[in-house]
């Protein structure tokens, strides 16, 4: 099989979408909502959507957000909307969308597109005890109002979305090279047999009670955690892009921000925990998910890179993506995860 950067599991020669998405496009898009930019125009750094700050004729910058055709529907994207305006209500550090017109998402030129206000800051950091603590207090403030009411058009993150239906979806369209396939397909069986005797997987569970799902921002990571001095007005996490906002356990929401050894992970924990327990209780039954769950990413990630190859900025980015060796990376990765799987989970 040739690798993905040679060809595309779709039509490449009708070209991508976002081809189409020039600076004018941006801003005459901008323009139909009586929002003019000057032109300065900076492409943030995103590759499911794309997003750009753009300074306006007042000098006022905002963030426009160009959502990737056929990703979400125009039901799940405002659900994403909503989740995000109750959670600035509720005076949590989300950036929501502006509501223009009392619409928050808007159509120009075959593209869904929403529009907010630009926040600045930098990646938090973690080995800060504090910094943890705090963010960890504003987590359990997202939970709390995650809890409030269920998503209804918006996916739930387990084992058939996120692992069976990426296996299945690579397979099917012959994105694994034969030689390591069968290797390949054998060790996510393993790590799937090993989730599905989890709360993630479809048996049921005998847990009295069962671990709680809620509404989540479902992609906390250093990269959508803005910080900004404590000394400031309004310092401390601003959460941004709650694109992948979805049903599913609360430690989904912590675990990607745990890094480095063991003890490392078990110190990261305890500040995030410590933070989030002050407003919240968190279920320590959940933290035997962060392996399956960090499972769960490893091969999802593998299925959203072959189904954006013929996205160009995809190729440039990630041109080690489908070959033999990566593949064998991968191999080795799931078999590590297996093991990680079958220990003892953090305790905090």
């Amino acid at each position: 099989m040739a690798p993905p950067n040679t060809f595309s599991p779709d039509s490449a020669s009708a070209g991508h979408p976002y081809e189409n998405l020039t600076p004018d496009v941006v801003l005459d898009a901008l323009a139909t909502l009586d929002m003019h930019g000057d032109g300065r125009l900076t492409a943030l750094n995103s590759y499911e959507n794309r997003v750009y700050q753009v300074y306006l004729e007042d000098r006022v910058p905002v963030v426009v957000k160009f959502y990737r055709p056929g990703r979400w529907s125009e039901a799940e994207i405002l659900e994403e909307h909503s989740f995000s305006t109750e959670l600035a209500g509720a005076e949590v550090p989300a950036v929501a969308p502006m509501a223009i017109d009392g619409q928050t998402l808007h159509h120009h030129a075959g593209f869904a597109f929403s529009v907010s206000p630009y926040r600045g800051g930098r990646a938090p950091e973690l080995d800060d005890f504090e910094v943890l603590e705090w963010i960890g207090r504003f987590l359990a403030r997202i939970h709390a109002v995650g809890a409030q009411k269920p998503f209804v058009a918006r996916p739930a993150l387990d084992l058939q979305t996120f692992g069976l239906a990426s296996r299945d979806w690579l397979i099917a369209h012959h994105m694994v090279p034969l030689d390591v396939q069968r290797e390949w397909e054998a060790a996510c069986n393993e790590a799937f047999a090993m989730i599905a005797a989890t709360a993630l997987g479809d048996a049921p569970s005998d847990a009295d009670p069962p671990l709680a799902k809620l509404r989540l921002h479902g992609d906390v990571h250093p990269g959508n955690i803005l910080w900004t001095p404590t000394d400031r007005p309004d310092g401390g996490p601003h959460f941004v892009d709650l694109d992948d906002a979805r049903t599913g356990f609360a430690v989904q929401d912590l675990w990607m921000l745990l890094s480095g050894d063991r003890a490392q992970r078990t110190g990261q924990l305890s500040g995030l925990l410590d933070g989030y327990e002050q407003f919240r209780d968190f279920d320590r039954r959940e933290l035997a998910l962060i392996e399956p769950l960090r499972t769960l990413r490893l091969i999802h990630y593998s299925a959203w890179l072959a189904r954006r190859w013929e996205d160009p900025i995809f190729p440039i980015n990630f041109p080690w993506f489908g070959t033999s060796d990566y593949w064998k990376g991968q191999i080795q990765m799931l078999q590590d995860q297996c093991e990680a799987m079958a220990e003892e989970p953090l305790y905090a």
